[in-house]
C-alpha cells in the first residue's frame, strides 16, 4: 500500500475506533446514571404509529412524571435485540428510570442484558483503533 493511502486508511480506522469507544463510554455511563440516580416509574409499551416503526426493536413507551399531567412517549436508551421480544409487546407494563431534569431521557430498569452488546461495540472500537494505529505506524516507519 502506498504511504498516502496507508496514512489515510490508518487515520480513518483510528478515528472510527476512537469515536466508537467514546460513544460506547457515553451510552454506558448515561444508562448507568439513569439506573442509579433516575426516578423509577412504570411505563406502558405503546403500539407504533407508523408502519416503518414496527421494524424498530426499541419500543415506544408511555409514562407519566411527577411534574407533568400528560404522559410522555419516548424510546429507551440502550440496546434491545434485533427483533422486539414478546415481553415488550404493546400494552405491557415495564419498569423504567428517567432523568428528572430531562424526562424524555430514560432507560429500562432491567437493562435487557446490555453487557454482550456493550462488549461487542467496545471490542469493535478497540480493534478498529488498533488496526488504524498499526497501519499508521507501518506507513510512518517506511
Amino acid at each position: 500500500m502506498e504511504a498516502p493511502a496507508a496514512v489515510t486508511a490508518g487515520a480513518v480506522f483510528a478515528l472510527f475506533g476512537g469515536a466508537l469507544l467514546c460513544w460506547c463510554a457515553a451510552e454506558v455511563r448515561l444508562r448507568r446514571y439513569l439506573r442509579h440516580h433516575g426516578v423509577p416509574a412504570v411505563a406502558r409499551v405503546v403500539a407504533d404509529s407508523h408502519a416503518a416503526e414496527t421494524d424498530d426493536p426499541t419500543p415506544a413507551l408511555a409514562y407519566s412524571t411527577a411534574d407533568r399531567a400528560e404522559s410522555l412517549v419516548s424510546r429507551p436508551r440502550g440496546h434491545t435485540p434485533l427483533s422486539r421480544p414478546a415481553r415488550l409487546s404493546p400494552g405491557t407494563l415495564v419498569q423504567i428510570c428517567y432523568d428528572p431534569r430531562r424526562p424524555a431521557r430514560m432507560a429500562l430498569a432491567d437493562g435487557l442484558r446490555t453487557a454482550p452488546s456493550d462488549a461487542f461495540w467496545t471490542i469493535l472500537g478497540v480493534g478498529s483503533l488498533a488496526v488504524g494505529l498499526a497501519v499508521l505506524l507501518s506507513a510512518v516507519g517506511r
